[in-house]
């Protein structure tokens, strides 16, 4: 090549066009990395949901080869395997010393699935993870020489940004697919700009990874339609489709239990839209789902006698039959496996069906939905529904999107539990936002259209809308990232130092007790069960006949509502006051400063009391500081 010709192919050429490109993609990812390390340093703040704490200490029991067990023990959990194991013997008598509830080891794990904790097991493997705070820290991870981050949180938090930066470039070639570039790069900004998703990413759930998995569930579908219109690949090209829709579904049911749910709009749309093929294309994607998922769900029901474990019930939580949180810390219930054929079950699970149904289902309609994803952009896609296309795999896709907010906003109510109270937004039971990205897009393209539609004194005036359009959109990201800087610990009641020190004298065969044993499980790395709902009952069947339990760990959570631990409170008045046995008659609101101060009930078996008092208390049944109560 000639000099002439390497000149022309630099300055007008391909050359030029390569370097353009280039260095759009170069200013796209340094912008995004910028977004990265800002949102961070100003909005980053460590776990602060049940869920999250819960996934990342089962990942790393299965990083230390530890399998797939569990230091957070919830009493309900102890029940159904406890009678899973008597109908597996046939009897109604059990020897305690056999270990029933699966304690005196590792508790195997019946209310998570598996995929997520699986990929946070292979990050732990992969990455420098110190789960030990040092008693000095670094700068970064303390600010003023005090606590400020937890470097596990932190990396967690980094993965799941980076799933996010995945699905954003996901969506954009989705977007780019369907309708065109220019609506595809509007949407993936808005996107990143969107606070909703920032605040999933460093929460530790697994929702980015749900994003992503539905992201791909729609492009195998976007081409299983278009191959069935109009071939271009081999002959069976659309059955590969088939299984690989069937297949996402069940790896997304394996990362949210409730996820599995999408399979009926799934086959309502093969159905609908995959011509004379379509029984044959349902038939191959419900059985490959059913192939991929039902191994997992016989692996429940060998333990615990339900297929998806303790989350076979949540449609019983924060019923009538069982306000709050009660189900999950119940030792023991009416709800024994196969119980609910039983005629009396079967009519409470019917009321709290109903009763969920309509209770929470006008939560979904009157707050969740108006606000999905985050932004009001979806108000244009709901304006947009009376908007035809000519694109028909634009217009059916539309439909399954549709068929999707109705499903998982009835998913969402009748699974709605104590989890949505403690984090409104940021929870798992959020299902809706999951189907968020592709609201967005669609939102979008009604906003371009309105926009060719409106008169302009001149067509650059077109990008100063759009740009006045996206900083509205983007406004909560930027408020959060706007002074005052967030504070990353997330206390009360989680405070990594303290819990890990006040639990760090435990050994790996000795149990505790709290209020936050999910805290208790990840940040002290010690086997905690649930606080139970009876201390005259559950706590010293718990103690007495399945595994002592060496310390209780309250913090804030329950030292400011005390309405909750009735019972707890109790125990520690019942040698100063007197009171009658049934705790049902004691006070709701009762304070722990008539605690005996030379000593604990003499029922109690933990007669020890760690100084900190009354921030968060510690009672232990041997000392180890200077002075006992």
């Amino acid at each position: 090549m000639d000099l002439q010709t390497l000149i022309h192919y630099l300055e007008v050429g391909t050359g030029m066009r390569l370097f353009s490109r280039t260095m759009r993609i170069a200013l796209v990812v340094v912008g995004v990395l910028l977004l990265l390390i800002i949102y961070d340093f100003r909005a980053f703040r460590n776990m602060s949901t049940q869920e999250a704490m819960d996934s990342a200490q089962l990942a790393r029991n299965l990083a230390e080869g530890k399998g797939y067990t569990t230091l957070f023990v919830r009493p309900f959990s102890m029940f159904l395997i406890k009678e899973r194991t008597r109908a597996v013997q046939g009897t109604n008598e059990l020897s305690f010393t056999a270990d029933p509830a699966r304690l005196k080891g590792m508790h195997p794990d019946i209310a998570n699935p598996p995929v997520y904790p699986l990929l946070l097991a292979g990050l732990m493997k992969a990455l420098p993870f110190n789960f030990a705070i040092p008693s000095k820290p670094k700068p970064f991870w303390s600010f003023a020489g005090r606590f400020w981050r937890y470097q596990p949180d932190f990396l967690i938090a980094l993965f799941n940004q980076f799933l996010l930066v995945v699905v954003v470039l996901s969506v954009f070639f989705l977007a780019r697919q369907l309708f065109d570039s220019k609506i595809a790069w509007i949407s993936a900004l808005l996107m990143l700009g969107t606070e909703l998703f920032w605040r999933f990413s460093v929460s530790g759930l697994s929702t980015v990874l749900l994003l992503l998995i539905f992201t791909g569930l729609v492009w195998s579908l976007a081409l299983l339609e278009r191959e069935t219109r109009q071939p271009k690949f081999k002959k069976f090209a659309a059955y590969l489709l088939a299984c690989l829709a069937g297949i996402i579904v069940a790896i997304g049911g394996l990362t949210r239990y409730s996820f599995v749910c999408l399979i009926f709009p799934v086959l309502m749309f093969v159905l609908l839209f995959t011509g004379r093929q379509r029984w044959t294309l349902a038939l191959i994607t419900f059985l490959t789902f059913s192939t991929v998922l039902a191994p997992w769900l016989v692996r429940n029901y060998s333990i615990s006698g339900a297929p998806f474990g303790t989350s076979t019930y949540a449609i019983l939580e924060t019923s009538y039959a069982f306000p709050e949180d009660r189900l999950p810390r119940s030792i023991d219930s009416n709800l024994a496996p196969g119980a609910l054929a039983a005629h009396n079950v079967a009519i409470g699970v019917y009321h709290a069906f109903w009763q969920k149904l309509v209770v929470y289902g006008r939560l979904v309609v009157g707050s969740d939905l108006p606000k999905l994803g985050g932004t009001w952009v979806s108000a244009f896609f709901l304006v947009g529904l009376m908007l035809p296309f000519k694109n028909p795999s634009v217009t059916r896709l539309r439909y399954f999107l549709l068929a999707c907010i109705l499903v998982l906003s009835i998913t969402q109510a009748l699974g709605r539990t104590e989890l949505s109270e403690d984090s409104p937004d940021i929870n798992s039971e959020n299902l809706l936002v999951l189907v968020a990205p592709l609201v967005l897009v669609y939102g979008v393209s009604l906003f371009l259209v309105l926009l060719e539609q409106l008169t302009l004194p001149f067509f650059e005036l077109r990008y100063v809308v759009i740009g006045a359009f996206g900083s509205v959109v983007c406004l909560p990201l930027l408020l959060a990232l706007a002074p005052p800087r967030n504070i990353p610990v997330v206390y009360p009641p989680y405070y990594p130092p303290i819990i890990q020190t006040s639990i760090g004298w435990t050994t790996e065969e000795e149990l505790a007790m709290s209020d936050i044993p999910w805290a208790v499980a990840w940040y002290g790395q010690t086997q905690c069960a649930w606080l139970t709902l009876n201390s005259y009952s559950d706590f010293f069947v718990l103690n007495d006949y399945h595994k002592p339990v060496s310390a209780l760990f309250l913090t804030p959570r329950t030292i400011d509502k005390w309405s909750r631990t009735i019972g707890w409170s109790s125990i520690f008045l019942q040698s100063v006051t007197h009171l009658p046995s049934d705790p049902n008659k004691y006070p709701v609101h009762l304070n722990l400063t008539v605690l005996p101060p030379n000593g604990s009930p003499a029922a109690f078996p933990l007669t020890y009391l760690q100084p900190g008092w009354p921030y968060q208390l510690l009672l232990t049944f041997r000392q180890h500081w200077p002075k006992a109560l």
